[in-house]
């Protein structure tokens, strides 16, 4: 590598790195990566299971006993039952448990003859008690089947059968492989597809305006004219582009590293697997397409953010130049994020095509729907030319751009100064 241009990458990354900015921002979003990779666990934990102890939940000993009955058996029969019964003497003492904390909550019931079953009715101090009031209902439905079914003359054969959910599951179908993705596998692609689309959407709007934000403050402060006297412009655009992309790259690895080795912690992987969420069952190649379209997406907006910052000679004007740039991010974002449902629609397929939006798109169809491999070949050759153009292309102005000074030029004026630099 030319030293001019691992000058400039090392001089880069070193102010990056050492910055209060970079690092305070790092170790805040690697605290939200450490929380988020404790989701799956706090959400147990929040909603009333794996604390090893089962929420109190009270009722008037004179309502329904039949009905409370059968909830008992139903919890006695669970190996962690989440839910004890206690009996008081009225409404107001189960109100006034409540209030004092030795209660979770508690159940009345009201007559209902059409249902052939009482309302139930839980209160508690919340009204999101999801956990808790997802186990009450399930184990109220099973007491309801048991009641109703008691004249029936059923044997315990038939009422195990009639009670064992039904075998279901979705699978997409694939027409080139000889078996579909399963539902976990779709669910971890989606998953992957979404992750990786909002990172590459982060990676161009922070780390391409920090490249931009930089070219212009080292032009409107003059530095750039002893700069361009010992390197040459074309080594100093890349060089910030590659200093900064590996400095995002360090960044991903700190953020994911703490994500995945917290998702991976045992009371994590439990919970998720219970959620059908297998780490394992990601597509290598799917991971492959991921770093791929990332880096692809990466060096054609910084390109262009290069530039871009490279014609702006006040940072306060720096905005308005790049609104077309972050307008055509939004764009590929917004359309990605309706893709997800749609990854077959129309405009899917004719975007997927568009270099600016192919990142974004080419990866999710790869992950939610199964395009023909000329579609990728297509669309991976139109992205890699696009690259390769704009990257001329930016050269070519950045080289006359950094030496640009007032007012922002016009692209006519860009144009005429590029014939006459004869660049």
């Amino acid at each position: 590598m030319n030293n001019s241009l691992w000058t400039v990458m090392s001089f880069t990354m070193r102010n990056k790195l050492r910055s209060k900015g970079f690092i305070i921002m790092t170790v805040v979003l690697a605290a939200l990566m450490i929380v988020g990779g404790n989701l799956p666990y706090l959400i147990d934990k929040l909603s009333g299971g794996g604390d090893g102890e089962a929420a109190k939940i009270g009722y008037a000993e004179a309502s329904q006993a039949q009905v409370v009955e059968g909830l008992k058996d139903h919890y006695a029969k669970l190996p962690e039952p989440k839910v004890e019964l206690v009996g008081m003497a009225s409404e107001e003492q189960l109100k006034s448990a409540l209030e004092n904390g030795d209660l979770k909550g508690y159940l009345t019931f009201a007559d209902d003859a059409a249902a052939g079953f009482p309302k139930v009715t839980y209160n508690s101090k919340s009204a999101f008690e999801g956990g808790i009031s997802s186990s009450l209902a399930t184990a109220l439905q099973q007491v309801k089947y048991d009641t109703l079914l008691e004249g029936a003359g059923l044997d315990e054969t038939q009422k195990a059968q009639l009670y064992a959910p039904v075998a279901f599951q979705t699978q997409k179908v694939s027409f080139t492989d000889e078996k579909g993705k399963t539902e976990e596998e779709q669910g971890m692609a989606i998953a992957l597809t979404y992750i990786m689309i909002i990172m590459l959407f982060m990676a161009v709007m922070i780390t391409g305006q920090l490249i931009a934000t930089e070219i212009t403050a080292e032009k409107s402060s003059r530095v750039m004219e002893i700069i361009v006297t010992s390197v040459s412009p074309l080594k100093q655009m890349w060089g910030k582009i590659l200093g900064t992309f590996l400095v995002a790259m360090i960044q991903i690895v700190v953020l994911v590293g703490a994500l995945v080795a917290n998702l991976t912690l045992p009371h994590n992987t439990d919970i998720l697997k219970s959620f059908g969420f297998d780490l394992s069952s990601i597509d290598p190649l799917l991971l492959v397409y991921a770093v791929f379209f990332y880096l692809a997406g990466f060096f054609l907006y910084a390109t262009l953010f290069a530039a871009v910052g490279s014609i702006v000679s006040r940072t306060e004007d720096l905005g308005q130049a790049v609104m077309p740039i972050t307008m055509l991010t939004l764009v590929g974002f917004y359309i990605a994020m309706f893709g997800l449902n749609q990854p077959d629609s129309t405009l899917m397929v004719v975007c997927q095509y568009i270099p600016f939006f192919s990142p974004f798109l080419m990866f999710l169809r790869i992950g939610l729907a199964e395009p023909a491999w000329w579609e990728i070949a297509l669309s991976i050759g139109i992205l890699i030319a696009s690259i390769l153009a704009i990257g001329w292309l930016s050269a070519k102005i950045y080289r006359v751009g950094v030496l640009m000074y007032g007012k922002r030029p016009s692209m006519k004026e860009i144009v005429k100064a590029m014939k006459a630099y004869k660049v």
